[in-house]
């Protein structure tokens, strides 16, 4: 595939640089595999945010959305937003060998308050916490496969979570894991009954449990959907699994449930995916979320283009929204298709990201909230949020931030946009790598347990240049040089302002140089080694 920004990609070139990476990006997949990199071009025009609240209409006939369903209605003319900056060399440091990509943001008026936690795909880390300047604060520093990384709770503690593994197509296999706000390590979250976690979903509960999707191959007969008898396919289950001890409470087969008739996909779509071997089996469900509510879970599958209500204790699929078999009637505006991040807002709201469209097809995305009525078994539009003509054809999600904004992830479009309650666009940020499979913004605070890290590079004359940077620190207000001809007669030299990420002093030349991070009050929270020059 050719991205619109890049130009042609050379996926093995590409692989190497993410050895963790399998696969390749097709019209059926939407992340991983050679995925990190490039699953979509950025497709940026020059429509503002827009939201709405329709007024009464006629009743909708029940309906099931079609593999493109119409677009919503044309959104106005604004002022356009920054271009895709994926062409731009990654941002390098000297302090460290990390990079992240180059973003481009803008911001209209004040943002809900917190950081941006991103997962920029085929540039460097794949797991990044940045501010709104796209200035980096944390850099994921092994360069693991990192997907959904965000806030949680666990514990009555704040801590940071993400799926780490390995992609393998349009999924993957891996674990979910935890850490505390010092970066370390408290849990790991596998999915049980000989099942691995897929990379699409790692949600912590108020129970102490996790949230966990997998996709095992199984054998099926596929001749009546246009694959072969002996076939091999892709079957989803959603856990829920116990952190502190792997216990699975919850373990739904969507096979057990959804017929095959059921997805928009076919063995024939392609010859990748045709359920001709294991190699090759047909996705036809690629569920892709999982939230829950007291006594249920929503579950959303893609390639359905349905959302599934299961009973949480006994996993009974209880009802189905949109697809060919929606149990609602659905309002033609409603109407979603190829969606990502299905989340139960209240007894009558649910959200999702549609995406609206897939290859080959038309539509713009939108962050969609509709309203639900269980009881008469309708779903009509409430608001639907979208901007500058975001197209992901893959990935994607919507978070509600406490003060009502609207955080919106283009998901394969690698950018994001904060909406106020009303639809007006107030920020947006470009150039999240390739893609980024979901974007959130939450207050973090950290203090790694690592120490700064400094680069020194000779000036001219009687000058040299100092770098210093410390990942994942969130307190640090400035920062104390020392030097000295050798580590016992190391003086303090100067104290500047933390400058983003990386931090530059220009300094008298000597042989060793130390540095300390200082706190608002001036407290020192952290000492670097000593470097000799």
């Amino acid at each position: 595939m050719e991205n619109a920004v890049d130009g042609p990609r050379d996926p093995a070139a590409e692989t190497a640089k993410q050895p963790w990476i399998k696969g390749s990006v097709s019209r059926r997949g939407f992340l991983l595999g050679a995925g990190m990199v490039g699953a979509g071009a950025m497709a940026l025009g020059t429509a503002a945010g827009r939201w709405m609240v329709p007024a009464a209409q006629a009743q909708a006939g029940k309906t099931a959305p079609a593999s493109t369903p119409a677009p919503a209605t044309a959104a106005p003319t604004a002022t356009a937003s920054p271009t895709a900056t994926t062409a731009i060399p990654d941002r390098t440091f000297l302090s460290t060998k990390l990079t992240t990509p180059h973003t481009t943001s803008w911001t209209a008026s004040a943002t809900a308050a917190g950081l941006l936690f991103v997962g920029p795909q085929g540039h460097g880390s794949s797991g990044l916490i940045m501010d709104n300047d796209g200035r980096p604060v944390w850099i994921e520093p092994t360069g693991a496969g990192v997907t959904d990384l965000r806030v949680q709770t666990y514990q009555d503690r704040q801590v940071l979570t993400y799926w780490t593994g390995t992609g393998i197509g349009g999924h993957g296999e891996g674990l979910g894991r935890i850490l505390d706000t010092s970066y370390r390590t408290v849990a790991e979250v596998n999915a049980g009954n000989g099942l691995k976690a897929d990379l699409h979903e790692f949600r912590l509960t108020d129970a102490g449990t996790a949230l966990l999707i997998s996709y095992p191959t199984i054998q099926r007969d596929l001749s009546h959907v246009g694959g072969p008898v002996d076939g091999f396919m892709f079957n989803c289950h959603v856990q829920e699994v116990r952190v502190d001890t792997g216990e699975v409470l919850v373990d739904w087969s969507a096979v057990e449930d959804i017929g095959l008739e059921e997805s928009y996909m076919a063995p024939g779509d392609s010859a990748a995916a045709d359920g001709s071997s294991a190699a090759k089996a047909f996705d036809p469900y690629h569920v892709n979320s999982v939230d829950e509510t007291g006594g249920t879970l929503l579950v959303s599958a893609r390639h359905t283009h349905t959302l599934y209500q299961l009973d949480r204790a006994t996993g009974a699929l209880q009802w189905r929204l949109g697809g060919k078999r929606s149990d609602f009637t659905v309002e033609d505006r409603a109407a979603f298709a190829w969606q990502h991040d299905a989340r139960r807002r209240s007894d009558t709201e649910v959200s999702v990201f549609d995406n609206h469209y897939s290859d080959g097809t038309t539509g713009t995305s939108r962050g969609l909230f509709l309203t639900i009525d269980e009881a008469a078994r309708t779903a009509t539009l409430k608001a639907e949020y979208a901007n500058a003509g975001h197209r992901g054809n893959a990935e994607g999600n919507v978070q509600v931030l406490p003060n009502g904004n609207i955080l919106v992830g283009w998901g394969a479009d690698p950018a994001a946009t904060e909406f106020t309650p009303d639809g007006t666009a107030i920020f947006e940020t470009v150039g999240l790598g390739n893609a980024s499979y979901r974007v959130y913004r939450f207050p973090w605070q950290a203090a790694p347990t690592t120490v700064p890290d400094v680069g020194v590079l000779p000036g001219n004359g009687s000058s040299m240049a100092v770098f210093v940077s410390w990942n994942g620190a969130t307190d640090v207000a400035s920062w104390r040089i020392s030097t000295g001809d050798s580590p016992s007669t190391l003086a303090a030299r100067a104290t500047v302002p933390r400058r983003g990420f990386e931090t530059q002093f220009a300094v008298a030349n000597a042989s060793h140089v130390a540095v300390e991070a200082l706190g608002a009050g001036g407290t020192v929270l952290a000492t670097s080694a000593v470097i000799a020059v």
